[in-house]
């Protein structure tokens, strides 16, 4: 009938009206990007087991030690772009198998140094510094620290700690 409202039944419970998609992208959010809560407000630092890297892994121990928090050793794989030049379609990037992080995480499991603190090893594919930043980002660190560039290509394309240091959210710790 027009114009009736037939009432609702008592035993019905209305929900408060909320935004689904912003706690659906929430828990899609968390879900993604799972962190450890022990390693919360922990120093990130970029390794790749060259020399500088060995300098900020050491440098950010101390850190973590003074600090009584945990450790985010990131290794960023390799990633290639690869053109398809089919259709005018944006350019790829091929995931490379890089078994390199397996070997620095057998590295680091027998080093002694690392005895002193808790930490983890995380692998990331992609930009270096959109990775470490995302990664602190994750983590809530209170801090990336990571090795200097030396040699040509650093200064052609630029380092990865100045680009960091330019972008990020958090303090950049840059050893020599």
């Amino acid at each position: 009938m027009a114009g009736h409202e037939s009432p609702e039944p008592a035993d019905r419970k209305r929900k408060p009206l909320a935004d689904p998609a912003s706690s659906d992208l929430r828990a899609a959010e968390q879900a993604r990007h799972p962190c450890d809560p022990a390693f919360r407000h922990g120093v990130v630092v970029g390794f790749d087991g060259s020399t500088s890297s060995e300098r900020a892994l050491a440098y950010a121990i101390g850190m973590a030690r003074r600090s009584g928090s945990g450790l985010i050793i990131v290794h960023v794989a390799n990633r290639l772009p690869t053109t398809v030049w089919a259709g005018c379609e944006p350019p790829v990037f091929v995931d490379v198998p890089d078994h390199r992080t397996e070997v620095l995480g057998l590295e680091l499991a027998c080093a002694d140094y690392l005895a002193e603190v808790p930490w983890i090893l995380v692998e990331r594919g992609g930009d270096i510094c959109h990775e470490l930043e995302e990664v602190g980002r994750e983590y809530s660190a209170d801090a990336i620290v990571v090795g200097s560039t030396h040699g040509i290509v650093g200064r052609i394309f630029g380092s990865v700690a100045g680009r960091l240091a330019k972008r990020a959210q958090r303090p950049v710790v840059v050893i020599p």
